[in-house]
């Protein structure tokens, strides 16, 4: 059994009377000791661990006054802030051991657009990609482009001065703010915007604080201006961090916002911005060349150049085969062709044009392809055009997945990134590069390259086992060595992603200019409460190592490899991932933050003296451990009493549609982890009611089924669904459905699917035939759907056979009866690999169950063939004949794929408009979210809400576009009974459009029951 695990107690006592004073003073938005808020924001995107004392959710800029103000009184001098915005850093910027302080959740809102000026202003939680969203429809666009733009905020990108694809053409963050507003510690609130000679000099006069700024960076200025000439290179991405070389704008107006951005939040509160906007070039086309080498892709960079393109990415051999296994594949691999090449692909430079006229863009394109004709200068595969904004869009889709992919790596060596934004003056990139790659090949490191060779700056993640001490102790001297590199080939040490506790680097490469760096941070910050240990108060701080049992590890390894890239942070509400973080804007209730917990709470039982992997296996029956989970749960009332309960809450909030599963680059796979961990919480901890209602439903329908009125009759009465509500913890039950099934099974034919009987077909009966594998819901709850394949089956000249209806156990899996749902899929398993063996393809309609088979199945012990069961896509795409049927089209659809099918199986998804394509008709998919029902989830009492939330982010808007474009489909069970359930609305299967299209308009199969 696992132990109680009481959350450690680190919050100091001038911590506790800081936050007290803080409630006390008014501050309105919310304040978490919570053992599971500050894990989650113990990491980010690095190898650093830093565990705050406590989380702050500032609701707008005066809360962040007031917490500024508070810190600068004599009695909290001890206490430390640090401002977090989206998490992505890969050097701990915003890690801390004082008070994260959280500006994503609340202050996130767009302030105004002034298109005819292009110029925004908007809070810092805001995400770059939400802004560019709502500056589509002006034509406008800020730069520059991220590969974290769907969950940077534009506060995180100040801070950092983030830069990234383009920056060449398009400059830095840095480069794109006009304003910004401040909070200083001491709660002085100002507007820093470049400053002429006249404002210049208020500014200097200015009492206070503000004043002590101005005059310090002025002087700075004034008195450093040689040695600043001297220490600071004249690269692209110049510096990132009190950038004292650009104090001076080149028309001569004073700009402090040029030590504010990239400082990291080390000198004050970023709560506003106001930032320049670019126009959106109207065309573009990107030129991916292939290479044999990738040091060839490296030095033929410097000729590409000289075409003066939008901006020039490169990615290594490592990066595409990752990619080649990742979802993202399927949208991109007719521009990376691998047949007809005289080498294999070693390296690509994916060269972009823009422009906005399409004559004078493919002239130019024209007279680049021709180079790469007649150059003979560097060894070439061969080269493809992406053209448009869509299909550009879908290539650097890829090249965004860069780190991710990394982080897919096999083996417990991962990626890691510690010595990765390097810059050096392009021109001497390659040789850099090549005494790079030797210095980690003579540690016999294994690693991956992709970046901006255009600016200079490459990623580079040496691949290292943290757990592994020999290996850690690389981190050190690996480092130091590169430091010296950057410097002799004259560049830098963190060209992008910021210094963050790399900072102790900075008094070498500063030298006898780093004291003034000093005196600018006492100028804002005099007592060193702002993110101490950043840029200038260096501070030693190894990677803090996860101390979990090796095998435990291992075992766990679906979540333990997060590398903290926050993909799963993603904003567009119509993108799949991940439903509970959009709905809430918890953290917790994230992949990131579901493997932060489960990270730490392993931690903790590991030092508890509990093998987890024992408990699991040596677990009592549900009687012999009724008395101890009774008086467990008697002793342990309380969150705050256990950890486990902190963990279970954000556990529970997961919808298990395993969004995160198919598209987290590192396939962090919630739902897996989740399950187990459910296991083991409930071998100590009662269960609710409803955990045994949903692992039960396959095995009550079909008793139930045969007394249909009698069952919809007492759930449609109000007392019963309450006392379901109060007790039970479930909602909006469904009705089985009444459909006469048995007349359908009669229609057409339909046979009992047995070894015996498919064995004593002929070839040519077998290749007529189809077994089709019942789920629970469709069976039992939405039979029309079930009734219209047979149809369809039977009209395309097959003999329909209907396998058994056993338990898939999909809902013991969800719910963490492990031990249930391998008896389940064991006896399933056995069954349908008979029936498969006689050669008749198997076929399951609802995509969540189906995928069963190949995913949880494949992955238990001792499961030697998992069973093929086929989407009906899948099956359609043969059995439809070559002729579409000599009948009008019924319209245009638009289809909405389950969650778990176009994330987890995309290529199967992506066949549903060709099969549509063969009928005759015309199928498009719809982008879109989850649409919160996810198998029982949106049933259960404690989710409704969040349930509701999730629908409204994505479907409803959709569901209710008006005109609607084209009548929609869906594919999930789950999905159709959300839409039924909260717009009474009812949406077709795919196979229902089919079935009525092949059946000449006979719509007497699907339509008996409603």
């Amino acid at each position: 059994m696992i132990a109680h695990v009481p959350p450690p107690v680190t919050l100091a006592q001038h911590y506790r009377q800081f936050l007290a004073a803080l409630a006390a003073a008014g501050f309105e938005g919310e304040i978490s000791q919570r053992h599971a808020d500050r894990t989650v924001l113990a990491t980010d995107n690095s190898i650093y661990q830093r565990l705050p004392q406590a989380v702050v959710f500032p609701k707008h800029a005066d809360d962040v006054v007031r917490l500024a103000t508070l810190i600068d009184r004599d009695e909290h001098r001890r206490v430390v802030l640090a401002p977090r915005g989206g998490g992505t850093g890969t050097n701990g910027q915003s890690l801390t051991d004082g008070i994260a302080v959280d500006l994503s959740r609340h202050l996130n809102g767009i302030v105004w657009i002034d298109p005819v000026r292009r110029v925004a202003r908007v809070q810092a939680g805001v995400v770059k990609d939400q802004l560019n969203a709502a500056l589509a429809p002006h034509g406008l666009f800020f730069a520059p482009e991220l590969s974290t733009s769907n969950r940077a905020t534009i506060g995180g990108m100040v801070s950092t001065d983030a830069s990234g694809q383009g920056s060449c053409s398009y400059g830095k963050t840095r480069d794109h703010v006009l304003a910004l507003e401040v909070v200083l510690p001491g709660g002085e609130r100002f507007e820093s915007r470049p400053a002429g000679p006249d404002e210049l000099q208020a500014q200097l006069a200015r009492p206070g604080r503000v004043g002590d700024a101005w005059r310090c960076a002025h002087r700075i200025a004034e008195r450093d201006a040689a040695l600043i000439e001297q220490r600071f290179p004249r690269l692209n991405r110049c510096l990132t961090g009190y950038d004292l070389a650009h104090l001076r704008e080149r028309d001569g107006r004073f700009n402090l916002n040029s030590v504010l951005c990239g400082a990291e939040g080390s000198l004050g509160f970023i709560v506003e911005a106001e930032l320049n906007l670019l126009p959106i070039p109207r065309h573009t086309m990107l030129v991916n060349v292939r290479y044999a080498s990738f040091m060839d892709a490296l030095r033929d960079a410097q000729a590409l150049m000289a075409h003066a393109p939008l901006s020039i990415e490169t990615v290594d051999s490592r990066v595409l085969m990752l990619a080649m296994e990742d979802i993202v594949w399927q949208g991109v691999a007719e521009y990376f062709p691998s047949s007809g090449d005289s080498a294999p692909t070693r390296g690509i430079n994916m060269v972009e044009f823009s422009g906005d006229s399409p004559e004078a863009l493919e002239t130019r394109v024209a007279a680049f392809v021709a180079h790469l004709a007649r150059d003979a200068g560097a060894a070439r595969l061969g080269h493809t055009i992406a053209a448009g904004h869509a299909a550009v869009t879908r290539v650097y889709a890829m090249r965004k997945r860069a780190v991710g992919l990394l982080g897919n790596v096999q083996g417990e060596a991962r990626p890691q990134p510690f010595v990765e934004d390097t810059a050096v003056p392009p021109e001497r990139l390659a040789d850099y590069i090549a005494e790079f790659r030797a210095l980690l090949d003579g540690h016999g490191l294994s690693y991956g390259m992709f970046g901006h060779v255009d600016a200079g700056v490459l990623h580079v993640r040496p691949a290292l086992d943290l757990k592994d001490p020999a290996q850690a102790a690389l981190i050190r001297p690996l480092s130091d060595a590169v430091a010296r590199l950057t410097q002799k080939y004259g560049g830098l040490l963190w060209g992008e992603h910021g210094k963050g506790v790399r900072s102790e680097y900075a008094p070498a490469f500063f030298g006898p200019l780093y004291a003034s760096l000093q005196e600018l941070k006492a100028a804002f910050d005099p007592h060193n409460q702002l993110n101490p240990g950043k840029i200038a108060t260096p501070a030693g701080v190894d990677a803090a190592l996860r101390r979990i049992d090796e095998r435990v590890w291992q075992s766990y390894a679906s979540g333990l490899h997060c590398n903290g890239n926050g993909a799963c942070y993603d904003f567009d509400p119509d993108d799949a991932m991940c439903p509970s973080w959009k709905a809430t804007r918890e953290r917790r209730h994230s992949p990131k933050g579901r493997a932060s917990l489960l990270r730490e709470w392993l931690r903790l039982q590991g030092e508890a003296g509990v093998d987890v992997l024992q408990a699991a296996a040596r677990q009592p029956s549900f009687l012999a451990g009724l008395p101890e989970r009774w008086r467990n749960g008697r002793r342990s009332a309380k969150a705050a009493d256990d950890f486990s309960h902190e963990v279970y809450e954000a556990m529970a909030g997961c919808l298990a549609c395993k969004s995160c599963a198919g598209q987290c680059p590192v396939k962090v796979d919630v739902p897996e982890f989740r399950a187990r961990f459910l296991e083991l919480y409930h071998a100590r901890y009662l269960r609710p009611l409803k955990d045994y209602f949903i692992g039960s439903l396959e095995y009550s329908m079909p008793g139930l089924a045969r007394m249909p009125a009698l069952y919809n009759g007492l759930m449609a009465l109000p007392a019963v669904r309450g006392l379901l509500a109060r007790h039970a913890g479930m909602v909006d039950a469904p009705l089985l459905s009444r459909f006469d099934f048995g007349a359908t099974l009669r229609r057409w034919n339909v046979r009992h699917a047995t070894p015996s009987a498919l064995a004593r077909l002929s070839a040519d009966e077998r290749a007529r035939s189809v077994v089709l594998v019942q789920d629970a819901f469709t069976r039992y709850f939405e039979t029309p759907v079930l009734a219209a394949f047979i149809a369809l089956a039977a009209r395309l000249g097959c003999t329909v056979w209907l396998a058994p209806f056993r338990p898939n156990g999909k809902p013991l899996q969800v719910q963490g009866f492990l031990r249930a749902f391998d008896r389940a899929a064991r006896r399933n398993a056995d069954m349908l690999d008979a029936l498969a063996q006689c050669g008749v393809p198997l076929v399951g309609l609802d995509p969540a169950m189906t995928l069963v088979y190949r995913q949880e199945y494949a992955k238990l012990p001792r499961m030697a063939r998992p069973p093929s069961v086929l989407l009906p896509q899948e099956w359609l795409l043969d059995a439809l004949p070559a002729e579409a049927p000599p009948r009008a089209a019924p319209g245009d659809f638009r289809l909405l794929a389950h969650c778990t099918e176009k994330t987890n199986a995309p290529a199967a998804a992506a066949l549903w408009p060709r099969v549509f394509a063969r009928a005759g008709l015309r199928l498009e998919a719809q982008a879109s979210g989850c649409c919160g029902m996810s198998g029982t989830y949106g049933h259960e009492q404690r989710n409704l809400q969040t349930s509701q939330r999730i629908f409204s982010q994505s479907w409803a808007p959709l569901l209710a576009a008006e005109p609607a474009p084209a009548e929609f489909l869906a594919t999930g069970y789950s999905c159709r009974s959300q839409v039924e359930r909260l717009r009474a609305r009812r949406l077709r299967h795919p196979v229902e459009v089919l079935a009525q299209l092949y059946g000449g308009g006979d719509e007497e199969d699907a339509d008996a029951a409603h």
